[in-house]
């Protein structure tokens, strides 16, 4: 699963990246038209996996983060 937002206001326009395989999330983000950061975490087990995924998405969507279709 690949989900990618993105936030554009005034001079800032950044994309974020969350990608869930099992017990590993991956996380890409930086400035649009740019490679970006990545970064990975893993849990203990897929569900704890998938809980993170969430929480850091509705994170970025209180942010005013806009999902879009990945790239």
């Amino acid at each position: 699963m690949l989900r990618r937002f993105e936030f554009v206001s005034g001079t800032s326009a950044k994309f974020w990246e969350i990608r869930l395989a099992g017990t590993a999330v991956t996380v890409r983000f930086g400035r649009l038209g740019t490679e970006g950061q990545m970064q990975v975490k893993t849990f203990p087990s897929p569900d704890a996996a998938c809980q993170h995924a969430n929480k850091v998405i509705a994170e970025k969507n209180r942010k005013g983060y806009v999902e879009c279709v990945a790239r």
